[in-house]
């Protein structure tokens, strides 16, 4: 087993409005799905054998927060991130801050749907 964690899905309300976010704050871009059931799916880029994840739209069972578990996600800058987190329509919630100097950084922010999220990697 390469990693505990297999799949993320984090909960939205407005699929485009959190695409919009997380691509601004991240330089990414999503693929979304729709797996037929009322699920629509926003997938993170990811590599094979990578953990993935996705935005997950289904309002009956889908429901953003800032309680349950946190979620951290990889990025190449957590400085030049959470510096985007307000202007893209997010609270930074825990700034920059050093974990180790093997670990390297976090930051933690309230998503554009309400979501409480963090963010891990190089300052």
């Amino acid at each position: 087993m390469a990693h505990l964690p297999a799949w993320i899905e984090i909960p939205v309300t407005d699929l485009d409005r959190a695409e919009n976010f997380y691509s601004s704050i991240m330089g990414i871009e999503f693929r979304r799905i729709n797996l037929g059931n009322g699920l629509i799916l926003s997938l993170f880029p990811t590599k094979p054998n990578e953990v993935g994840g996705a935005l997950a739209c289904l309002p009956s069972h889908y429901h953003p927060g800032e309680t349950g578990p946190l979620v951290y996600l990889n990025t190449e800058s957590v400085e030049a991130c959470i510096n985007l987190v307000e202007d893209a329509g997010g609270v930074v919630i825990v700034p920059l801050t050093q974990i180790s100097e093997e670990r390297g950084y976090m930051a933690v922010f309230r998503d554009s749907e309400g979501n409480r999220v963090g963010i891990m990697g190089s300052m």
